[in-house]
């Protein structure tokens, strides 16, 4: 079996790939594997990283801002589209695959376009409940489309063959309890918050949470696990200066990077997260109610469709961005924090909404595809 990934720009496309990728080498040792990606985006470094063969072409996507620098641009947009459709038909001839596999971002149009033409089935993997320029216009022709969020269907034109997969969740997600982590991580009975917004850091994030982490250093009303991230090495210093000692309060875990999420999250009774598909997946598959801070600055706003999904359904509270402070924030967070019953409601509703074999799903649809080509 050859199977042909491509995908790239975030890591909520590079590693639902990977997953995958890795899910099918478990079953079939044999299995030839190769993965597309951009020219200089991260997957030129994660997959190799991750084992797998890496071919990269080149291709950006356009600006939609009207001025002379964007037409500027996407006149190299259009230049790269070609070139790049040429290069990706010369890599699938060369390489043979039996199917492609599609996770989004710019660089999968040229890849499984190219697949398209020349015959060969090919899977697309929609990771969000609002999906992507690039997959609504390769879905017209795609052999199946994989939903990680039902919601996502109402944004595909008729037609489609959908397949309800989820997106893959590491292994170490499922496995940890919530008493083990504890354990590992030596906390008590009190409230347990776990709050991030991404490796970079969120500066909004960081901003409206200060206060309250503040506060639980003096009060120790909650344990809090925080990542402010790479461009936020200021945070410590600034709770510093609203009165925290951060070296007396046990009850506070201050990091840059939290490199064992899988046992955080286990650990914790509210999270403080992005929306990010990835994101709300582990959530789900843990049940942990969320209060949820959707990025403004994606594609789309497909973050927003992300947390509205889980907020429709009862299982999470969302803040829009233009409406954080400091002062919402903490209020949001005491509200959910002092009501059992809400929390211990959200739980059950994200718990409803998992999938936790995504990783499986989508390997039977390989099959069933690989099995009847013309299905």
């Amino acid at each position: 079996m050859k199977l042909l990934f491509a995908g790239g720009g975030t890591a909520g496309h590079i590693n639902p790939a990977l997953a995958i990728a890795g899910y099918v080498k478990e079953r079939q040792p044999d299995a030839e594997i190769l993965y597309v990606g951009n020219k200089g985006g991260m997957e030129e470094r994660l997959v190799p990283q991750a084992g797998f063969e890496f071919r990269s072409i080149s291709v950006q996507g356009f600006r939609r801002k009207v001025s002379f620098k964007a037409i500027g641009e996407n006149i190299v947009t259009v230049k790269k589209a070609v070139s790049a459709g040429k290069a990706a038909k010369k890599i699938i001839e060369e390489f043979k695959p039996d199917i492609c596999i599609g996770t989004g971002g710019y660089v999968s149009g040229p890849v499984l376009r190219a697949a398209q033409k020349l015959g060969i089935p090919t899977l697309i993997h929609e990771q969000n409940a609002y999906p992507g320029v690039t997959n609504k216009m390769l879905s017209k022709k795609a052999t199946r489309v994989m939903l990680a969020m039902p919601d996502a269907r109402k944004h595909f034109k008729e037609g489609c063959r959908f397949v309800d997969t989820g997106n893959p969740v590491r292994g170490e997600i499922l496995k940890i309890e919530k008493e083990e982590a504890r354990k590992k991580l030596g906390l008590d009975e009190r409230p347990v918050i776990l709050s991030f917004g991404g490796s970079l850091g969120a500066d909004r994030i960081n901003r409206s949470l200060a206060d309250i982490i503040a506060r639980s250093a003096n009060d120790g009303r909650y344990q809090h696990i925080h990542a402010y991230g790479q461009y936020g090495k200021w945070f410590p210093d600034l709770l510093r200066e609203k009165g925290a000692d951060l070296e007396k309060a046990k009850n506070l875990d201050i990091r840059e990077y939290i490199n064992d999420m899988p046992v955080c999250l286990a650990a914790a009774d509210l999270v403080i997260a992005r929306a990010g598909a990835i994101t709300l997946s582990e959530i789900q598959v843990k049940g942990k109610p969320s209060i949820l801070i959707p990025s403004p600055n994606v594609a789309e706003n497909h973050q927003f469709h992300n947390a509205m999904s889980l907020v429709s359904h009862d299982a999470a509270v969302m803040v829009e961005e233009k409406d954080l402070t400091p002062e919402k924030l903490t209020e949001e967070i005491d509200k959910l924090a002092s009501d059992p019953e809400r929390l211990a409601l959200y739980s059950r509703n994200a718990k409803k909404m998992a999938i936790d074999d995504a990783s499986k799903r989508i390997y039977s649809v390989i099959i069933e595809v690989l099995s009847s080509p013309k299905s």
